[in-house]
């Protein structure tokens, strides 16, 4: 496979993993009370565990591949981590996800 193939096979892959990813949507989601901390971590083992209010619990719809967008949101959450416990501890860093 040539690298522009490649790259472009990896864009679309991240693009679409990240559209449906459960941190994005959490940080989007602005819901007094929701889960901060590894909160699209949380929302995916939510949805696997057959929650069924991810809604009204995190603010945000699980996405439709929740075991999928695990590891990537596992790794969003831990790149976010100083941000999110920051929110967490309220820190006004102009973080709204969540709160």
């Amino acid at each position: 496979m040539n690298k522009p193939l490649a790259r472009a096979t990896v864009a679309v892959l991240l693009g679409l993993t990240l559209s449906s990813c459960a941190t994005v949507r959490t940080l989007d989601a602005a819901k007094p009370g929701a889960p901060v901390v590894y909160a699209g971590t949380r929302l995916d083992w939510y949805a696997l565990q057959g929650g069924c209010c991810a809604t009204d619990r995190f603010g945000a719809e699980a996405p439709a591949y929740p075991a999928v967008d695990l590891p990537v949101s596992a790794l969003l959450d831990t790149l976010l981590l100083p941000l999110s416990l920051a929110t967490a501890i309220g820190l006004n860093l102009g973080i709204s996800g969540g709160l």
